[in-house]
C-alpha cells in the first residue's frame, strides 16, 4: 500500500490545510462528505489544532460549509459555481493573452506550440488522463508570459477550483480531444496576435469546456445524491493510500 509522507519544510498547519485541501479539489473526498475534526486528526497522526484550523481556512476558501449541530461537510457542487468560475477565467484568460501577446509573443507562441505537440503526443500513449497536467500548462503558459504574478495567482486558483468539477469529464477521450483542439484554435489567433479572434477562441474553449463540466459533474451529483443515505462512513485517506503527517 502507497504510504504518504510529508515533509518537514512546512509548518503542521500548513500541511493539513494542502492535505485537506488537494483532496477535496481532485474528488478524493466527495460533496456532502461529513468531516470529523478528531477523526482526521487521528487518521493523518497530528493533534486536532492544526486539523481545526486548516478546516476554518477551507471554509473560508468556499470548499466547505459549517452547519449547526452538524460540522463541517464538503459544500455541493453548484451549476451557478460553474457559471460564475468559467466567466471570471474567460475575462482573466484574455486579459493575460492581451499582456502575453504585448510583453512575450514569440516565446509563448514556441512554447504553446510544444505544449499541444506534447499533449497530442502523450494522450495517444497513456490516455486521456495524460492531460490534466499539460491542460494546466497551456493555461499557466498564458498567464506566466502576462508577465503578471497576480493575474497568474489568480488563474491557479481558479483552475485548481474548476478541477473538482472537471476531475470525471476531462478523463473523457472525446472531451480531452476537443479541449486540444481548443487550444489550437488559441494558439492559431495568438500567432495573429488578432485580439479579438483571441478573446473569441478563448471563450469558445471555455464554453465548451463548460459544456463538459456540466454534463459530467451533475451526473455524478444525481448519483451521489441518490447513493447518499446508504453510503457506508469512508476514511480521509482510504481511496489509495494512507497519510502521515509529522507533528514533532
Amino acid at each position: 500500500m502507497r504510504r504518504w509522507v510529508i515533509k518537514r519544510s512546512k509548518t503542521i498547519r500548513r500541511k493539513v490545510y494542502e492535505y485537506l485541501r488537494e483532496k477535496l479539489l481532485n474528488g478524493e473526498i466527495p460533496p456532502n462528505e461529513h468531516l470529523i475534526e478528531a477523526k482526521i486528526a487521528k487518521e493523518i497522526k497530528t493533534s486536532r489544532t492544526p486539523v481545526r484550523e486548516a478546516l476554518h481556512n477551507l471554509e473560508l476558501e468556499g470548499l466547505i460549509e459549517s452547519i449547526p449541530r452538524v460540522g463541517y461537510i464538503v459544500k455541493p457542487i453548484s451549476r451557478e459555481e460553474v457559471e460564475e468560475i468559467c466567466e471570471i477565467r474567460s475575462v482573466i484568460e484574455m486579459l493575460g493573452a492581451r499582456w502575453a501577446v504585448e510583453k512575450s509573443h514569440g516565446k509563448l507562441i514556441q512554447e504553446l506550440e510544444k505544449n499541444i505537440r506534447t499533449s497530442e503526443k502523450k494522450v495517444s500513449e497513456q490516455g486521456p488522463r495524460a492531460f490534466v497536467e499539460m491542460d494546466a500548462q497551456f493555461h499557466e503558459s498564458i498567464a506566466r508570459h502576462s508577465k503578471s504574478q497576480r493575474l497568474l495567482e489568480l488563474s491557479q486558483t481558479l483552475r485548481r477550483h474548476m478541477l473538482r468539477y472537471r476531475i470525471e469529464s476531462i478523463y473523457a477521450m472525446d472531451n480531452v480531444l476537443r479541449a486540444i483542439e481548443g487550444h489550437k484554435g488559441i494558439l492559431e489567433a495568438l500567432k495573429k496576435g488578432d485580439l479579438e479572434e483571441i478573446n473569441r477562441a478563448i471563450q469558445f474553449h471555455l464554453q465548451q469546456s463548460k459544456k463538459d463540466i456540466l454534463r459530467y459533474a451533475f451526473q455524478e451529483e444525481v448519483i451521489h445524491h441518490s447513493e447518499i443515505e446508504n453510503k457506508p462512513e469512508r476514511s480521509i485517506g482510504e481511496t489509495n493510500s494512507a497519510a502521515t503527517l509529522n507533528s514533532s
